[in-house]
């Protein structure tokens, strides 16, 4: 499989598509699916597709869910006049699985691929043309934010070391690649059973340097009830005139 970069005319934008991955369980929903949770009276996902409907820059969605969920989101895209989403695919036995299958429905595009959870309903335009845009120009690129906590290694229930948290940023998605790129990293992961945490990790091993974009503490992942809740708020302050 090709890991190399197609080449495109500069005075021509690279054409994206995105990968909305929604295929994750309710283990730390207190059995809420947080893909269909509401969220100020629409479902966490719709608030996700909707930012990805608005931006000029993506072209094409493809969504990957759990099976009980493929026609309930199919759905909801016919209700809700989400015109970019070309199809609503199964997921893997994990997410990294579950991302080829979305990008292996776009094997024969070519351009960038931007791989979002479908749990971060909060997601900006500011920040996805930002990130499209530096990855259109580095290959790869994808959101962070500070870390405001102190983070400690552990071992044994003990203390083992304190890193710099001058260095240190937490991950956001969307995580945007040249496509072909990142669908044979995912793929060479695999075959080496190399453990992965994001996206980003799957370039990094080889070789590839993943550029920062400005992110956002309202960028947040949904993975508990209470991140609804602060979800909640951040909508309704951004609703105020």
């Amino acid at each position: 499989m090709e890991l190399g970069r197609k080449k495109h005319r500069k005075t021509e934008p690279m054409p994206c598509a995105a990968v909305i991955v929604a295929a994750g369980s309710a283990s730390r929903m207190q059995g809420i699916d947080k893909a269909l949770a509401d969220l100020n009276g629409k479902p966490v996902l719709l608030h996700t597709l909707e930012a990805f409907e608005r931006c000029e820059r993506v072209d094409t969605v493809v969504v990957v869910t759990r099976e009980d969920l493929i026609k309930p989101v199919e759905q909801l895209c016919r209700d809700h006049q989400i015109t970019k989403v070309q199809q609503v695919l199964s997921g893997g036995s994990d997410r990294t699985r579950s991302v080829l299958r979305g990008l292996d429905a776009l094997a024969q595009r070519e351009g960038l691929a931007a791989i979002h959870d479908g749990a971060r309903p909060l997601v900006t335009q500011e920040i996805l043309l930002e990130t499209i845009a530096k990855a259109e120009r580095t290959g790869a690129a994808a959101p962070a934010v500070p870390v405001k906590d102190t983070i400690k290694v552990t071992g044994d229930g003990v203390i083992a070391a304190t890193p710099d948290r001058s260095r240190l940023v937490a991950i956001q998605t969307p995580q945007i690649f040249d496509l072909d790129f990142i669908r044979g990293a995912l793929y060479k992961a695999l075959e080496d059973d190399a453990p992965l945490t994001d996206d980003c990790s799957a370039a990094e091993r080889l070789g590839m340097q993943v550029h920062l974009t400005e992110g956002s503490e309202e960028n947040l992942k949904i993975t508990t009830p209470m991140d609804l809740v602060v979800a909640q708020a951040i909508l309704k302050r951004r609703e105020q005139p």
